[in-house]
């Protein structure tokens, strides 16, 4: 089970957050969390979690152009299946969609990045079956998440 737990920073203070302080949301969307800050999160610097995020931010730009409803409650539930640092939710940034950031085991596990921004996500290996339906169910998630842990950090 080890495997598939996002370390927090270990802290020299109580009065110090494990990780670094977080901004309110939303402005935590597109701040440089702490992970990253640190150094903690590796081949990501500040200055390449920027980039990501102007990139991210024209792409979704050019994906309105296309298509308006993008945004709006047309799309409620969407799917970022290869999620990196959660760029793409971010970007899109409407109150009216959801987006589930799903980071592919054969990636970096970067969910603390994801969660540190405000962001939802799970990692998955696509290998097993993904039931939308549950993950759009607060406990039909948690168990599926469960069992998704189980079997891939290999617990008896």
């Amino acid at each position: 089970m080890e495997t598939c737990k996002t370390p927090l920073p270990k802290v020299t203070s109580a009065n110090e957050v494990a990780g670094g302080g977080l901004k309110k949301f939303p402005e935590r969307l597109h701040a440089v969390p702490p992970q990253i800050a640190k150094g903690l999160v590796e081949g990501v610097t500040a200055e390449s979690f920027e980039e990501d995020n102007k990139l991210l931010r024209k792409h979704v730009h050019a994906y309105k152009r296309i298509n308006k409803l993008i945004g709006t409650t047309r799309y409620r539930n969407i799917m970022d299946m290869n999620a990196r640092l959660g760029g793409f939710a971010a970007a899109l940034e409407s109150p009216k969609s959801w987006v589930m950031n799903v980071v592919p085991t054969i990636a970096k596990n970067t969910l603390g990045v994801i969660y540190e921004r405000g962001l939802v996500g799970i990692y998955h290996d696509w290998y097993v079956l993904l039931n939308l339906v549950s993950l759009f169910h607060a406990n039909s998630g948690l168990i599926f998440s469960f069992c998704l842990t189980v079997r891939l950090c290999n617990v008896p």
